[in-house]
């Protein structure tokens, strides 16, 4: 695809949203001791980013349906830019709390919302296509964003990196209103009409493949150190290497599923879960080896992630009487998946199974989506079948 400026400049929010939700992670015991509270309790910071995505995804779509798509994008990185400035300069737990849940408000809006632009400014050969490019920027924060936050709270402190956040806000508001045109809803957004379409069984059947795939991605990644730690007996350089290999398989397979879906979104659905199935189910075997791991892992993010775009547009597609809040929901799923993927893992390891059968939960879960895909693409055939019949 062409350098579309629009597009990058989606991209850059998505950067800065990515970095934003995920670099906490990596400066919890610094912010937990700079503000006198446990590693758990810092986490909450995490949870709460989450939670507020689930509601301010449907909440930010509903009460703006209406706003010229521009400005609701436009919104939504100040809202990012305020919460970042407010947790930067929070004295407190309850300040930084609250500036990560003003922050996540922004999430859902920006990338449901975003989803639709970057669709509607290429030709429709080419759209799941450019929801890879802008989600482009979430997948080099993994790679960079996030492990350049983490050494910035830890060298210069955690506040400054927040600071660091609002200026690519600040940044990405500026190339959005210079790139985009107002993009103006030619029909009034009907609040009941939005809510309708979420009553769709095929649109909650990509929503709900949204959050399975997820799971299929969580369930082991949020486990991925301890057992690299443990089951591989990896030293942390080797960990910290493999945390960036799987970020670069995120980017890869972002790229790669955009680019297949555009050719047909099913079959890179079909093949990506089967994949992230076969190779989790390899991983949990071959834990033992470094040499195995590493391949492993790359291949397992490019799986992974290969995901994204297609599901993002098959929402679109479904819902494409009234995509906007389907598509902010579809980014709450994703979330929605990111926690069950987690409460899943734990449950594995709390329930007396060792760390090496976590990824062949995560396997469990990529059949299950399979399963989802292949019932779905097969009752979509036999109503085209009826309806040409009918015709």
């Amino acid at each position: 695809m062409k350098i579309n400026i629009p597009l990058l400049a989606l991209a850059l929010g998505a950067f800065g949203i990515g970095v934003t939700e995920f670099s906490p992670m990596g400066m919890l015991p610094v912010i937990a001791n700079d503000l006198a509270v446990s590693i758990p309790t810092a986490g909450m910071l995490i949870s709460a980013y989450a939670f507020g995505v689930l509601v301010g995804a449907p909440l930010m779509t509903l009460v703006f349906a209406n706003m010229a798509r521009r400005n609701l994008l436009l919104l939504s990185m100040a809202i990012f830019t305020l919460g970042n400035l407010v947790s930067a300069m929070a004295d407190s737990y309850n300040v930084l709390l609250l500036g990560r849940i003003i922050t996540s408000f922004n999430h859902g809006a920006f990338f449901g919302v975003g989803a639709i632009v970057a669709m509607s400014i290429v030709p429709p050969e080419k759209r799941a296509g450019a929801v890879a490019a802008m989600f482009s920027g979430l997948t080099i924060a993994t790679i960079g964003g996030v492990p350049l936050a983490a050494y910035i709270g830890e060298v210069i402190g955690w506040r400054p990196a927040f600071f660091a956040m609002a200026v690519i806000g600040v940044i990405t508001m500026i190339a959005l209103r210079m790139s985009l045109p107002p993009l103006v809803n030619e029909r009034k957004a009907n609040v009941r009409d939005e809510l309708r379409v979420l009553t769709k069984g095929p649109v909650l059947v990509a929503l709900l493949l949204t959050v399975v795939s997820s799971s299929a991605m969580f369930t082991v990644f949020t486990y991925i150190v301890p057992i690299l730690q443990d089951e591989t007996q990896a030293s942390t350089f080797f960990v910290t290497a493999m945390l960036v290999l799987y970020g670069v398989g995120l980017s890869l397979g972002n790229y790669l599923g955009g680019r297949f879906a555009d050719r047909s979104l099913d079959l890179t659905l079909v093949f990506s879960l089967i994949a992230v199935a076969v190779l989790l189910v390899v991983f949990a075997v071959t834990l033992s080896s470094k040499m195995i791991v590493a391949p492993l892992i790359f291949l397992w993010g490019i799986a992974s992630f290969a995901l994204v775009p297609p599901l993002q547009s098959l929402v679109v597609q479904e819902a494409k009487e009234a995509p906007s809040l389907a598509s902010a929901m579809n980014i709450g799923a994703f979330n929605l998946g990111n926690a069950l993927g987690a409460m899943l893992g734990a449950a594995m390891i709390n329930t007396g199974f060792s760390l090496s059968s976590v990824p062949l939960a995560g396997a469990g879960t990529a059949i299950f989506g399979l399963i989802m895909v292949l019932v779905f693409r097969r009752g979509r055939l036999q109503q085209q079948q009826v309806s040409g019949a009918s015709c």
